[in-house]
């Protein structure tokens, strides 16, 4: 690597885009159902929306993976900060439902390309703690979230509406532009070590990968879906909704910062099998509880999916390294895009489940005391039937546990 490198400072940068990224999934959590209001959007349209960010995401991050290795990780950092500029702008005068849909999608995009270029910078930059390294990285996605999560509670209490919370992603947008456009860049591990694109591209079918490229898919799910609408499912139910959130990624920020030692005593498919079974248990708890154990259940889930995104990424980049950026890429994509599809189906299913738990004949003057109580039922029936994928995961985490270990030990 280059003497002229600055490892530190790209880095310090990485996690200031990534910031930038998870701010926009907390605040945009946390006005989702303000933004319905103003607008007068059903929960469909507000599903939709948030599922616009996730559409974004894997277009950017397969087309950004494909590509890095070519035109290098600074210049997708630039396109980054050009679309997460546009994207906050067009959110802060958004006038309805499509300019809202617009400007999620550019900062879905920015959020892409953040991940495309910044996932094969910290490999690059850390070639023999990958997975640490990812965690410690990814720790700035929760990060943001309780950040931005706590921006909404404390602006709203202060009386600073939806145009100030979202402005306020402005601040690291700039930080992280000007960071990355005066320091010069590694190129990818894979260029690196001299591994061709044939070899990287026939690296892809490799049944492994391709079994945890279908795993991300319920990883994504379990974590993003519920911590995007948990404060919508879970309104009618717990008055401080949008506090789970910030409990629950507050503990995955400090999961993630103590990543080392758990991922090298357990192993990253040790660390993915209990990751699943807590995850489990934190969405029962969530769906069959009400009051103080709804914390409870906000706690043991952010211990869950806590590690999930950086330690499939790491896996992934320590047991297939020739797959390189496109395989770090991809596992990304993949799991935005599973999130995108859910949310759409599951934000309809929302809206019918709600309208179902409306007795026929509601008079006008009982209709919103009627659908707030449909709300609350129908919200953790939401988290009930999600609550099947960490159960799946149980079970392929299992196989790939045993997998790993006989692999092992025939090495």
């Amino acid at each position: 690597m280059s003497k002229n490198i600055e490892t530190n400072k790209l880095f310090v940068a990485s996690c200031l885009a990534l910031l930038v990224t998870s701010l926009s999934f907390g605040i945009r959590a946390g006005v989702l159902s303000q933004q319905g209001i103003d607008f007068n959007l059903d929960s469909a349209q507000l599903g939709t929306i948030a599922a616009t960010a996730f559409w974004g995401f894997p277009l950017a991050i397969l087309v950004g993976g494909t590509i890095v290795d070519i035109i290098g990780m600074k210049r997708l950092l630039v396109l980054a900060f050009l679309f997460h500029f546009a994207g906050i702008a067009l959110t802060i005068f958004a006038t309805g439902y499509w300019t809202l849909f617009v400007s999620t999608l550019c900062v879905g995009i920015a959020n892409g390309l953040v991940e495309a270029s910044c996932n094969p910078l910290v490999t690059s930059l850390f070639p023999e703690n990958k997975t640490t390294k990812l965690n410690h990285f990814h720790l700035w996605f929760p990060g943001g979230i309780v950040i931005g999560t706590l921006v909404v509670f404390l602006f709203n209490k202060i009386g600073l509406g939806m145009h100030y919370q979202v402005g306020i992603m402005l601040i690291p947008t700039i930080l992280y532009g000007y960071l990355f456009s005066k320091l010069e860049f590694p190129v990818t591990e894979r260029v690196s070590s001299g591994v061709s694109s044939a070899t990287m591209y026939k690296s892809l079918l490799n049944p492994l990968f391709i079994f945890m490229f279908i795993c991300m898919f319920g990883t994504a799910i379990t974590e993003l879906f519920t911590g995007q609408w948990i404060d919508v499912l879970l309104k009618n139910v717990s008055e401080n909704a949008i506090l789970l959130l910030t409990i629950e990624t507050g503990i995955m920020v400090l999961g993630r910062g103590l990543a080392e030692p758990v991922v090298h005593k357990l192993s990253p498919q040790g660390v993915l099998l209990i990751s699943s079974i807590l995850a489990a248990t934190g969405l029962y708890i969530l769906g069959h509880s009400s009051g103080n154990m709804l914390f409870v259940g906000a706690i043991v889930f952010g211990i869950g999916v806590c590690y999930f995104w950086p330690t499939m990424l790491g896996f992934v980049s320590e047991n297939l390294p020739q797959t390189g950026a496109v395989g770090i890429n991809l596992m990304g994509g993949a799991g935005m895009f599973a999130v995108s599809i859910y949310m759409i189906f599951m934000s309809d299913f929302y809206d019918k489940l709600v309208a179902a738990k409306i007795p026929a004949g509601t008079s006008a003057e009982n209709l919103a005391a009627v659908t707030n109580e449909a709300k609350k039922l129908a919200g953790p029936e939401i988290i009930n039937a999600t609550l099947t994928i960490p159960l799946i995961l149980i079970v392929a985490f299992s196989g790939l546990y045993i997998y790993m270990k006989r692999r092992k030990a025939v090495a």
